[in-house]
């Protein structure tokens, strides 16, 4: 499905919108934990993701995740070879002030403490920042109005990569969270898996979606700020 914040991102915004720039340096952190990091201190409840490309390789750089909130302001997070860049985009009359004075501090903050996490901790705290790209994919298929088949798959992705994290699984609500993703992936299942999702079950499913990011968000930030 065609992705138009995304073409107009590329195409205008990145060129032409005033615009604010961070950049963080990745040690203590690999660079795939910095980047993590990062795509969870920039995300909330109102952001939603219209771009994300992942390099599996540790020494490569090229991660790069694309965010738009509801402010009509655009996050875009790039891993380069010595450092990670944030950058903000913004219209004209409006500012990218809380990159500076908000998000790039809670980043380096969060760095220096996750760097002294012990090692499982740290697998637990990526993993569940995983389910919350998930839930964001799967946001973005349903706006993006993508196939069925496609959505039930990006919730199901979700479901089970959260089912294998103890922080997860053990925290109060996690049984909720886990029947709403259950109850969508049913209701999914009895469509026409090559059809588009239907517009009168849309309001429904990205509201639970809100409802569960915003339980994860909380979760990981717990986690992390300890």
């Amino acid at each position: 499905m065609e992705n138009r914040l995304l073409s107009q991102f590329n195409n205008v915004i990145s060129s032409q919108w005033e615009s604010t720039q961070v950049e963080e340096p990745y040690e203590p952190t690999t660079k795939r934990e910095l980047f993590e990091l990062a795509y969870h201190t920039c995300n909330s409840v109102t952001m939603r993701t219209i771009f994300l490309r992942l390099v599996p390789t540790e020494n490569e750089s090229g991660s790069k995740v694309i965010m738009y909130s509801n402010s009509k302001k655009f996050i875009e997070i790039e891993a380069l070879p010595t450092a990670l860049r944030i950058s903000k985009y913004f219209p004209s009359g409006s500012s990218g002030d809380k990159l500076i004075n908000e998000i790039h501090p809670r980043l380096k903050a969060r760095k220096e403490k996750f760097s002294s996490k012990d090692k499982d901790l740290k697998l637990q705290i990526l993993k569940m920042i995983i389910v919350e790209r998930k839930l964001d994919e799967c946001a973005n298929n349903v706006m993006l109005k993508d196939t069925n088949r496609k959505i039930y798959f990006s919730i199901g992705d979700a479901r089970e990569t959260a089912a294998v994290i103890p922080l997860f699984m053990e925290s109060e609500g996690a049984n909720l969270v886990q029947l709403a993703l259950n109850k969508w992936m049913t209701t999914i299942q009895n469509l026409n898996q090559e059809q588009n999702f239907p517009e009168n079950l849309m309001p429904g499913l990205l509201k639970n979606l809100m409802q569960i990011k915003k339980w994860v968000l909380n979760l990981i930030s717990k986690y992390i700020d300890e």
